[in-house]
């Protein structure tokens, strides 16, 4: 049976850069910026656009409750698609745990970001969840990388991040993974920017807010008031 051709994933409504109106399925983008840059209302924004565009959604969460993003997500689309959205918590402090919230959005919850193969599971059931949908296009998004760094070297971190990035690209969906650029030294992040197909970097300046492209064919440098 003959795959569904998938569309390329418009982002420029969240953020208007140029290269994001038309992102490749199977793309992965790093979103890197100082603590309160906006990383993570930008990939939460990203995931809600994706589901008002009737794709699926897949939070993965090591800084916070995968719940509440589901349920910011809802409070976002109207009518709310349950069995588009799936949520990773890996701060549970408890064993691993599947249940459908009252949304109909599956919650996996692992104990805490050291558990990479839990994540990795709770990930493989959100795939498959979304698949048994009829999902063909969707949207994912883990913060944050720098959390999972406290927990996991990063040749460790980076492995997770290129096997990911290749699930992502096998399966044709886009990824969103934050870090706090200011948290690591500069040879932590070139080796973590390897995993990446493209950067999305964010900046205060003058009292706002910046953002650039970087990779996507689309490298020009230049940062755009957002």
């Amino acid at each position: 049976m003959p795959k569904t051709a998938k569309h390329m994933y418009d982002l420029s409504s969240v953020l208007p850069l140029a290269g994001l109106s038309a992102v490749r399925p199977g793309s992965t983008l790093l979103v890197s910026g100082p603590a309160l840059s906006g990383k993570e209302d930008l990939v939460r924004e990203l995931l809600a656009d994706g589901v008002r565009n009737r794709q699926g959604a897949i939070a993965v969460r090591t800084d916070g409750n995968g719940a509440d993003w589901v349920a910011e997500i809802e409070a976002a689309v109207e009518p709310f698609p349950g069995h588009r959205v799936a949520a990773v918590d890996c701060r549970s402090g408890r064993g691993r745990d599947e249940q459908e919230l009252d949304t109909g959005a599956l919650y996996y919850r692992v104990p805490d970001p050291a558990d990479l193969t839990g994540i990795g599971i709770g990930i493989t059931k959100s795939f498959d969840r979304l698949r048994d949908a009829g999902v063909t296009e969707t949207r994912l998004a883990l913060t944050s990388l720098s959390t999972m760094l406290t927990y996991a070297d990063r040749r460790t971190t980076f492995k997770f991040c290129h096997v990911l990035s290749s699930r992502l690209g096998s399966a044709g969906y886009l990824g969103a993974f934050t870090i706090d650029s200011t948290a690591h030294d500069e040879q932590t992040m070139q080796v973590i920017k390897q995993a990446f197909d493209g950067q999305i970097e964010l900046r205060e300046a003058g009292g706002g807010r910046e953002a650039r492209l970087r990779g996507l064919g689309t490298d020009t440098g230049e940062w755009t008031a957002i």
